[in-house]
């Protein structure tokens, strides 16, 4: 019998720095359990672009790692871990990508009231990136070269993305919006929208008088 690694996360007994890096280890989880909410409840474009580029990057992810072939550490071993190979790291990879690709949207894209919020956004998922790439490495499943491989990786992929989705999908988004899967299912952009939630709250009022 084989376990489902996917939430599958050890650490040592008593050891509370390693429950709190297994639960760091699990965000990319939660970061994907995010995307499949926000497309049942919100069915915006950009958004779904954005995760078919997580999991374009997480496909190329476990193509190098067949290609490459490197083992993960001995420690995986008391992991039950030794069953895949460990370079470039998936989690790191796709962490960073992430980060990179929200970084790039709000530095270039998206509208702030000031540039201090501007700057918060651009910074915000970068200490959860690297907390999650140190929980692979404290936690004994990758060693630090994998985990740097992996974060290089996603800046890479994260920073293609971006250009690709910005300058080649984001034009393309009112043609998108008018096709008839698109309007079946309510798919939308909201992306010409200065306050998407300022505008969303005084519409729901309007229709309610």
């Amino acid at each position: 019998l084989k376990a489902v690694s996917v939430t599958h996360v050890r650490y040592e007994v008593g050891d509370d720095i390693g429950h709190l890096m297994a639960w760091a280890s699990l965000l990319p989880i939660l970061i994907s359990a995010g995307f499949v909410s926000h497309f049942i409840f919100r069915r915006e474009l950009l958004a779904m672009f954005f995760a078919a580029g997580l999991i374009m990057s997480e496909f190329c992810n476990e193509k190098i790692k067949e290609e490459v072939k490197q083992a993960r550490p001995l420690t995986c071993e008391l992991l039950e871990m030794c069953d895949s190979h460990g370079w470039p790291s998936s989690h790191s990879q796709y962490m960073s990508f992430f980060s990179t690709f929200i970084s790039l949207s709000a530095l270039f894209r998206w509208s702030f009231h000031g540039s201090l919020r501007r700057a918060m956004v651009v910074l915000l998922p970068w200490p959860f990136a690297v907390l999650t790439m140190y929980s692979r490495i404290y936690l004994g499943y990758h060693t630090v070269s994998q985990v740097f491989a992996g974060a290089g990786a996603g800046l890479v992929m994260g920073s293609l993305w971006y250009f690709v989705v910005y300058r080649l999908m984001v034009p393309l988004f009112p043609v998108i919006e008018e096709t008839r899967i698109a309007r079946a299912f309510y798919i939308k952009d909201s992306g010409h929208i200065q306050n998407v939630l300022k505008f969303e709250y005084e519409n729901s009022r309007r229709a309610r008088r």
